[in-house]
């Protein structure tokens, strides 16, 4: 039971990344649109394949992260945590994206 507890932890914060990532992605897109700057544009492309990695990990906890880490209880833990780290880089990222 502690490993589904882990499941719908890591689903969670990876759907707050993903919205995260949304909402710089936009932004960024805007400003790219404005102004051209490749550097925007790498920030367009950076937005693009972290949201798409966080729509594949939304993907496999709801089809097989139970038979993934069912083994190892460790495992989901970090899984977790990583989520959590990313949640933090992420929203840091927005914050400062945003003013």
């Amino acid at each position: 039971m502690a490993m589904e507890g882990f499941r719908i932890a890591g689903m969670a914060l990876s759907v707050l990344n993903a919205a995260l990532l949304v909402v710089l992605l936009s932004v960024w897109v805007r400003n790219y649109r404005k102004f051209g700057s490749t550097m925007i544009l790498g920030l367009v492309g950076f937005s693009a394949v972290l949201l798409l990695e966080n729509l594949v990990a939304v993907f496999f906890f709801f089809r097989s992260m139970q038979m993934l880490y069912s083994s190892d209880p460790l495992v989901g833990q970090v899984v977790v945590g990583m989520r959590l780290l990313e949640l933090v880089a992420i929203a840091f990222l927005t914050y400062v994206t945003v003013q």
